[in-house]
């Protein structure tokens, strides 16, 4: 199915990947940037389709579709605001909402997902390989941290952040499937650690909402160590390794912030 951005009017929201537009009665179209192919998209509808059958909390899914040559993929619309707008218009929210990402997380990983996932490890392995500001010695050195942590078999979303989470009208609802993986689930959670503590790392962000999310960071990570009963020093061990993949990404405003994680946690 083919469409035009001029018929879909302006999008309803924007993101690293993709733009979101309204999609006719209850549906939206994720609208993948230039770069992404078609290959990309059907591997997300599959891991959508996939963790939808499992009983998750996400969207439904559609077909995927292509407007003026960009791929994109239709799903379930979500009203509400994501768990981050909520703590940022409602603060007093914090420590209710940091908890119930916690959970939210466990229950991520306490299922089972019928599709083959990309490896986690491989994941992470090539993400460092490509991250060439680590330099050669901090790539050798992450590399063989890597090898010698512990592996897993557990879903893991890759992106798990509270921007990633819609209340809605029934409930939380995770959305942005397309890293995820399988693998040991104290690495998707050093992610976790990774991305929320990265606010911290740019100025872009608000000296009051960098306070926040610390502080949101904090009361998750404690719930979620407590749910899990396990994991606080292998967390400990995973954040530079993830730190050092996410170098990769080219988010050019904490790539100073990710490697000095790197350096004062690779040993």
């Amino acid at each position: 199915m083919t469409a035009t951005t001029a018929h879909l009017g302006e999008p309803i929201a924007h993101g690293r990947t993709a733009d979101v537009y309204a999609w006719k009665e209850r549906w939206v179209l994720k609208l993948f940037h230039e770069g992404h192919t078609p290959q990309d998209v059907q591997h997300e509808a599959r891991i959508a389709r996939a963790v939808h059958r499992a009983g998750l909390p996400v969207p439904a899914v559609g077909q995927v579709v292509e407007t003026q040559g960009r791929p994109g993929l239709v799903y379930e619309r979500i009203d509400g605001l994501s768990m981050l707008e909520e703590i940022e218009t409602q603060p007093w929210k914090v420590l209710s909402s940091a908890r119930l990402l916690a959970e939210l997380h466990i229950g991520v990983h306490s299922r089972e997902v019928a599709v083959q996932l990309p490896s986690q490890r491989e994941q992470l392995a090539r993400k460092i390989q490509q991250a060439r500001g680590l330099g050669a010695k901090l790539q050798e050195t992450g590399l063989k941290n890597l090898e010698g942590m512990p592996g897993g078999d557990r879903p893991c979303h890759g992106d798990f952040h509270p921007g990633n989470v819609i209340v809605s009208s029934r409930g939380p609802v995770i959305i942005d499937w397309i890293d995820a993986t399988v693998g040991n689930p104290l690495a998707d959670v050093a992610r976790t650690s990774v991305i929320m503590l990265g606010v911290r790392g740019t100025e872009q962000a608000p000296w009051s909402q960098r306070m926040v999310v610390r502080w949101y960071h904090r009361i998750y990570l404690i719930h979620y160590l407590r749910l899990a009963s396990r994991g606080a020093e292998e967390h400990t061990a995973w954040y530079p390794i993830v730190a050092a993949a996410r170098m990769s990404e080219g988010i050019t405003e904490i790539e100073d912030w990710l490697l000095a994680q790197v350096r004062a946690g690779l040993r």
